[in-house]
């Protein structure tokens, strides 16, 4: 298989299925969000991560995976692919509520930070945050699942407890925001 195509020289790209569309488009910059993101996620676990971490994010990585398939795929298209349901929002409900029995409460705002995994996370959840407005400002345009803004909604705050539970277990303390200091 050729890497290069030269089918997208002029700003142009194949959704699954055929259907040319801008580079531009809406989809088109939602879906590589998402890659963005699961790239991300790569150099995050790229690190000396824990296991539960680790873990947690080759299976996230896979869903984006599905994700971004289901985002790249004319929902009127015939052939059916994979696409995001409740269960993977399930799933990340779960892995939230395990992690947060491990933290202390959250009394205030943190300022995003901590050990390089731990910043790095946080970086993901903002990253993440920005597909999910994509997909909001892209639903009117394009048909996909209708789970996709609400698992993106739960994926970020899944890293967000991720980033707090990395940097726990590393025992690298959190910095409460305070607000204008006077």
């Amino acid at each position: 298989m050729k890497i290069y195509t030269k089918k997208g020289d002029r700003g142009q790209t194949s959704l699954f299925g055929g259907q040319r569309v801008s580079k531009a488009s809406c989809r088109i910059d939602t879906y590589g969000t998402v890659d963005e993101l699961n790239s991300l996620l790569g150099v995050v676990r790229s690190y000396d991560v824990s296991p539960l971490i680790d873990e947690l994010l080759h299976k996230v990585q896979k869903q984006l995976f599905i994700l971004g398939a289901d985002l790249a795929t004319p929902f009127e298209k015939e052939k059916s692919v994979p696409r995001i349901s409740q269960k993977e929002v399930a799933s990340l409900e779960t892995a939230i509520d395990e992690m947060q029995e491990e933290l202390p409460d959250l009394k205030n705002f943190i300022l995003p930070g901590g050990s390089t995994p731990g910043a790095n996370l946080h970086l993901a959840r903002t990253i993440c945050r920005r597909a999910e407005r994509k997909c909001v400002h892209c639903k009117e345009e394009a048909l996909f699942s209708e789970h996709t803004i609400t698992y993106l909604n739960r994926l970020s705050d899944l890293l967000f407890v991720a980033a707090r539970y990395e940097n726990y277990q590393r025992g690298n303390q959190e910095e409460a925001w305070k607000g204008p200091q006077k």
